[in-house]
């Protein structure tokens, strides 16, 4: 295949390489204690913190707590309050325990000293075993020809305002039509996308493979749930629309680069009780599954009252 970077004129755009290194800025903790971390908030339309923005940074803080040379390999966390851009945060770290091989740590993100979110992850060190993985879909195409939100966010000063902080620091390019705007036509829970960072990564952040992790939760979070939106026939801009993320897991299968084309290949299982699961697949460009995601957010529409 060829370079998608010769495939869209101004491929990185100057606003997303400033916004992927304000993320980056941001997983740059301050220790306060030796457990203790504070971190500061990107702003956002709707005046909520990012649900991956906390998330990332709290695999973070976890990471600055293990042996250096141990590094996560999956996490299970859950959203308990949605986040206030107007106070600050504190994760604070537990340490669960270190093996031979494995660390656990428990991370809560509080604002004024209550938890907003709470996760569990587990670090281990590079070790031989058995491999296998499930093999990349042959039929999805790459990412050169494939339409870019870049130009849809150029040409839609609404869209972009509503989806600033999250998505123009990422490059992203879905196989089936993209939901911002529009439902899709043919509806079905499987989809497919590209997503790329519009900047490379910083020589501090290079040699950090645990903030490299924590940068591909940052990524998916913006679409882990887009199966379910998919599947219902609704977009994003779908008037009363309510989406909240509940709870996430990933594992890391390999080590992982937002910077380089990576392809999510996602679907949803089910959908009841105002909740939905989405799932995704993640792929390298040289085919290999670098990570397995889940993730169960509430999914409702808001009923207009008759006239």
């Amino acid at each position: 295949m060829t370079d998608a970077r010769e495939s869209v004129e101004d491929d990185r755009v100057p606003e997303g390489h400033e916004v992927f290194a304000s993320i980056v800025d941001l997983f740059d903790l301050h220790r306060t204690a030796p457990l203790t971390f504070a971190g500061d908030s990107l702003p956002h339309a709707n005046r909520r913190i990012y649900g991956g923005q906390v998330f990332g940074q709290a695999i973070v803080a976890a990471g600055r707590t293990v042996p250096g040379d141990r590094f996560v390999h999956s996490v299970h966390g859950y959203f308990l309050r949605p986040g206030n851009l107007d106070h600050p945060l504190t994760f604070a770290v537990e340490e669960l325990h270190d093996g031979g091989s494995f660390s656990a740590r428990r991370t809560h993100a509080l604002q004024d000293g209550v938890p907003i979110l709470s996760l569990i992850a587990s670090f281990q060190e590079d070790q031989e075993g058995f491999e296998h993985a499930l093999p990349v879909p042959l039929d999805v195409p790459g990412p050169e020809g494939l339409p870019s939100s870049d130009l849809l966010f150029r040409s839609s000063p609404e869209i972009t305002r509503r989806y600033l902080a999250p998505r123009t620091a990422f490059d992203v390019r879905h196989v089936e039509p993209q939901l911002y705007l529009s439902p899709d036509p043919e509806p079905g829970t499987r989809q497919a996308m590209w997503i790329r960072a519009h900047s490379e990564l910083p020589a501090s952040a290079v040699a950090d493979r645990n903030l490299r992790a924590a940068l591909l939760v940052y990524a998916c979070d913006q679409a882990m749930l887009e199966p379910v939106l998919r599947r219902h026939e609704l977009a994003w801009s779908t008037p009363g629309l309510l989406v909240a993320s509940l709870d996430h897991a990933t594992w890391w299968h390999r080590d992982v680069d937002v910077t380089q084309w990576l392809l999510f290949v996602q679907d949803s299982p089910a959908a009841q009780g105002g909740r939905g699961l989405g799932t995704a697949r993640v792929y390298d460009r040289e085919g290999h599954l670098v990570a397995s995601i889940a993730q169960e957010g509430m999914v409702r529409r808001r009923q207009r009252p008759p006239a």
